[in-house]
């Protein structure tokens, strides 16, 4: 299949045109333009997302299957309620929601993906989203104790569909925790499906599975139907969808 290419006036093109999976690049859909938030706005509208490194153009990929993670699916191990009752239990320990999104991004920037070199969110990503998140649509998730900010995730919002793109952790399950709290919020504002974009094995044992590309826009469809949610704030009361009792 021929990869497409994009400028400032030419929309991206339907996703059934993304390459094959049995191809060298499977998902990958066009190349080139520039991370406006228009152009952002339009891609995650039709569940197409960028990746690339630098020195290339922008790559923007729409694969098939896609990971996803509904949050009535999510699973939480015995241990993983354990380290989320301490958590909750014990001052000092904190859910806050942008109030560091700088930070956050750049540390997620410095982690690799898992079974990858290097990072993927390069300077001019990292840039658009500050401009994103400015503008509403992007959000961090932040884990923090005694006033350090230990580990996060940030995300995009569109209607009731939220993108998980990156996390980090600076102590032991600190992006796990951001994530639960990510999961207790959607549960609480009725987002169907939290896009994990890509498979890997840390989301699969929480729970996330890969779906075609077909029900996973029939999914987006549905997310993007509901209103924004309006208050992105963290209430400890959300914690209890995830019935942390034994």
């Amino acid at each position: 299949m021929q990869l497409h290419w994009i400028d400032e006036q030419r929309p991206l093109p339907p996703t059934q045109l993304a390459m094959p999976p049995e191809s060298e690049a499977p998902g990958l859909l066009a190349a080139g333009g520039r991370l406006s938030i228009e152009r952002l706005e339009e891609a995650y509208r039709h569940g197409i997302f960028p990746w690339y490194s630098e020195r290339q153009p922008v790559l923007w990929w729409s694969p098939d299957p896609r990971m996803v993670l509904p949050p009535q699916a999510f699973k939480l191990s015995r241990s993983l309620r354990k380290t989320l009752r301490r958590f909750i239990d014990t001052p000092g320990c904190e859910i806050r929601f942008d109030t560091a999104f700088d930070q956050v991004i750049d540390a997620c920037a410095s982690m690799p993906r898992e079974g990858q070199s290097g990072t993927w969110i390069v300077p001019a990503m990292v840039r658009a989203y500050r401009i994103w998140h400015r503008a509403g649509r992007v959000h961090s998730v932040e884990t923090w104790i005694d006033e350090e900010l230990v580990g996060g995730l940030y995300c995009v919002s569109i209607g009731r569909m939220v993108f998980g793109e990156s996390m980090f952790a600076r102590r032991t399950d600190a992006s796990k925790i951001a994530l639960s709290a990510l999961v207790a919020f959607c549960r609480v504002h009725e987002v169907p499906v939290i896009d994990c974009q890509q498979n890997t094995r840390h989301l699969a044992s929480l729970g996330a599975f890969e779906v075609p590309r077909e029900l996973f826009e029939r999914m987006l469809t549905l997310g993007l139907g509901g209103g924004d949610i309006r208050d992105w704030s963290y209430d400890p009361r959300h914690w209890a969808t995830l019935g942390l009792a034994d």
